[in-house]
């Protein structure tokens, strides 16, 4: 490899925090892992700092872990194009930087980070180029997969063993409770993390959690199904610091964690509900049983990406188990409230195995690679 490499990666925030989590993972990954020469563009800093306190909303120019992170606003800067251009989710630079990276000499690699899906189509589309109507510029599109054929998924080195020996290590779990400011479990307690879209099938999660089965502890950040604990808990106030109580379940609202933190809340969790695309990940490195809230999409085109997983997730499991999972998850998916109450008994009767195939699930992700490697190699391949 030259030297050092350097890098722009472009990010608008749709969704909050799962695009800028996305690519401040990649970012952060490739400045320390490979030790390339990372700029990030972001073009909304103060969702930005919910999940990366040291960012200050506001500054043009700030460094954190290695990177540079730029604010991405109009009147967009004559700078330089970096010698790889990452664009997030179609997410299109600015018309006078794609100009530049036209004029570049040599010219640079232009990679679209795609939307991750299991769907059959990924495997064929990965890594096509297509070159720009006007300009002498090629794009080639790159796609986050489960599979081999595809570019993998996040992950940083180590974070396997990093989670075995905090989920092995009463000590660590203790010190990440009391760093959180959280009490630790009480015994016997199902510990339950909850990150989802507003929705009608999270009452019915709630009921079914307040039964007098087992003892359940649902940890929610703060802004997340807010209008819901209200309504069941009959309160106004869910902010920071909240403890809900009724019958056999407790809930508490925190803040915002970290990246890093909110790993640690995936692995020190018995199940954990997900959405979007970079909580969902970070879930299935987890090793923990989960259910995940898709991104609704309009005309419903979420519907065949949340299928393709479900098909490819649930090989290897029971029959039993397998129509236990897709009828909870499709049923938390449509905001069926009746659906997800009576899909969720059966679905955690299976929880021994689902435990397992969690686990196994993690080690075959694994063996694809990680995304940032895959990506920084067929980069590498293009510019030579």
């Amino acid at each position: 490899m030259p030297s050092v490499r350097s890098w722009d990666i472009f990010c608008t925030v749709v969704d909050n925090y799962g695009d800028i989590g996305v690519c401040w993972r990649l970012a952060r990954q490739l400045a320390a892992e490979r030790r390339l020469q990372v700029r990030l563009w972001v073009d909304d800093l103060a969702s930005f700092r919910k999940i990366r306190p040291d960012i200050v909303a506001g500054l043009d120019t700030q460094r954190s872990h290695g990177v540079e992170v730029r604010w991405w606003r109009e009147p967009f800067p004559a700078v330089e194009p970096a010698d790889v251009v990452v664009e997030a989710f179609a997410c299109n630079p600015p018309a006078n930087y794609v100009a530049a990276m036209a004029a570049r000499q040599p010219k640079p690699a232009w990679i679209n980070l795609e939307f991750l899906s299991a769907e059959d189509w990924v495997r064929g589309c990965h890594g096509l180029p297509s070159p720009h109507p006007s300009l002498p510029l090629v794009k080639h599109f790159y796609f986050p997969g489960f599979v081999a054929g595809t570019g993998g998924l996040l992950a940083e080195r180590g974070l396997l063993e990093a989670r075995e020996r905090f989920q092995s290590s009463a000590a660590e779990q203790a010190r990440f409770w009391q760093d959180v400011g959280l009490p630790a479990p009480a015994a016997g307690e199902l510990q339950v993390s909850l990150f989802c879209y507003p929705h009608a099938g999270i009452s019915a999660l709630l009921r079914a959690w307040s039964a007098p089965r087992v003892p359940v502890r649902c940890l929610v950040p703060e802004g997340t199904a807010t209008e819901a604990l209200s309504a069941f808990f009959g309160v106004e106030n869910v902010a920071p610091g909240a403890v809900l109580r009724k019958a056999s379940l407790e809930v508490r609202v925190f803040s915002f964690l970290d990246q890093d933190q909110y790993d640690r809340l995936l692995w020190a969790c018995d199940f954990n509900l997900v959405r979007g695309e970079d909580s969902f990940v970070r879930g299935q490195w987890a090793a923990r049983p989960l259910l995940w809230q898709i991104y609704p999409q309009q005309e419903g085109a979420h519907w065949p990406k949340l299928d393709a997983f479900l098909s490819l997730y649930c090989t290897g499991l029971s029959p039993q188990t397998a129509v236990a999972v897709k009828s909870l998850w499709q049923a938390w998916n449509k905001g069926d409230a009746a659906g997800v109450e009576m899909a969720w008994p059966g679905y955690w009767e299976s929880r021994v195995e689902l435990q397992a195939h969690a686990r196994r699930w993690a080690v075959q992700l694994a063996a694809s690679g990680n995304l940032a490697n895959n990506l920084a190699q067929f980069c590498e391949n293009l510019l030579k």
